[in-house]
């Protein structure tokens, strides 16, 4: 744990004296060293652009992302010409929402915990063209309903889920509720925003017709995500953003689309931070899925059982740790969870999030004001842990 935190600068910074504990990784990951130095690299060597010019620096652009698109196919087990580079999964949502044939009276099915990313895009085509899009309400546990899902498939034209939720770390039954839509002629979406940091995700073995992700909730860039689809189905999206780096050619008059994914790519890409998301990804792997879970769930455990003693706070979830992967997400009734938040900040360091995590839907209709989000990471320790615990006690006495 000492070597794997000192590839995090920042972890080794100190505010007033005190050590940072950050607690925010559902937000934004940390950045190890890698992934900084493989960006800076860029920068300081060859920073030109790529598939466009032909000189020296072009040319090993070129080949740098040609060899991030096979490494990050490789990641997800996806073929490299069904990967398009995004700015986020926000990027790739809106991208098949404005780029897939949709008629007026198609159903577009969700749950009732996604996040706006995976909900107003949706909401903007009801209005736009008449689609509709029905909710799956979550059992009283917060896990996923696999009855009602299953009463609501018929006539779907697109399943477009959370595969793990921001808002309380629980993980759909994705293999399940995709075997099922494709039974009935569906095709599926997974939002795996909160997903790939902390779980392997394999788009053949799930057979997921469509994927989005980010680079920033996964150790890598800001400002960088992946969209994968389906290659027979790329092929059928028509581009809802075009120009540069899209055409084959173009005249006063015409013009002639590249093939997927260059089609959808339009305009210079962050290559400094494409190749700085290969790296996350190759972090992910050495550390390994198994070890992640592991501390997740040895955290997670740790502080659950602490806080499940204080009869005023209330965890929004599952109650067993192992069903909400590295998300504890806490309220009590009546009160302004961004106080705690606050004041775990100015007293310890101690940094969460508050508020309704950009889940506004769930909270509107459970009438829960907004809760404070501990969220963590393989690189998180216990003894952060008890410094959070101890200073929230703190807080729960002042308060």
């Amino acid at each position: 744990m000492e070597k794997i935190q000192h590839d995090f600068p920042i972890l080794s910074k100190e505010i007033k004296g005190k050590k940072i504990v950050y607690f925010d990784n559902a937000c934004m990951s940390l950045k190890p060293r890698q992934v900084i130095e493989a960006m800076d690299e860029y920068y300081y060597e060859y920073p030109a652009c790529a598939g466009r010019s032909h000189h020296k620096l072009g040319e090993i652009v070129t080949q740098k992302v040609k060899e991030a698109r096979i490494s990050i196919a490789r990641f997800i087990n996806a073929n490299e010409n069904e990967i398009i580079f995004t700015r986020n999964t926000t990027e790739g949502i809106n991208l098949l929402a404005n780029s897939f044939d949709f008629k007026a009276g198609d159903i577009v099915l969700a749950t009732d915990k996604e996040h706006n990313s995976n909900l107003v895009p949706w909401q903007a085509l009801v209005k736009k063209k008449g689609i509709k899009h029905q909710i799956i309400k979550s059992k009283e546990d917060g896990t996923f309903d696999l009855d009602s899902y299953n009463e609501n498939i018929n006539g779907v034209k697109l399943v477009a889920m959370v595969l793990t939720s921001n808002l309380d770390g629980t993980t759909i039954p994705a293999k399940e509720i995709i075997r099922t839509a494709h039974e009935h002629g569906a095709l599926v979406f997974l939002d795996a925003a909160q997903g790939v940091a902390h779980q392997k995700v394999d788009v053949k073995d799930l057979d997921v017709d469509f994927l989005a992700f980010s680079g920033h909730k996964m150790l890598g860039p800001t400002g960088t995500g992946v969209f994968y689809a389906k290659h027979d189905l790329l092929e059928t999206l028509e581009p809802f953003m075009v120009g540069g780096n899209t055409v084959e050619y173009s005249t006063y008059t015409d013009y002639k689309m590249l093939k997927a994914p260059e089609k959808f790519e339009a305009g210079l890409q962050d290559y400094a931070g494409i190749i700085g998301l290969v790296e996350a990804a190759k972090y992910i792997e050495i550390i390994g899925y198994d070890k992640i879970k592991e501390q997740e769930l040895k955290l997670n455990s740790y502080i659950t059982d602490v806080l499940r003693k204080w009869p005023k706070i209330k965890i929004i979830g599952p109650v067993d740790p192992a069903l909400r992967s590295g998300v504890i997400s806490f309220y009590i009734d009546g009160v302004d969870m961004h106080k705690f938040a606050l004041m775990l900040d100015e007293m310890a360091n101690v940094m969460i999030r508050s508020g309704q995590h950009c889940v506004h839907s769930w909270f509107n209709d459970k009438k829960i004001f907004n809760s404070a989000r501990v969220s963590l990471y393989f690189y998180n320790t216990l003894d952060e842990a008890d410094i959070f615990l101890k200073n929230l006690e703190l807080i729960l006495k002042i308060l």
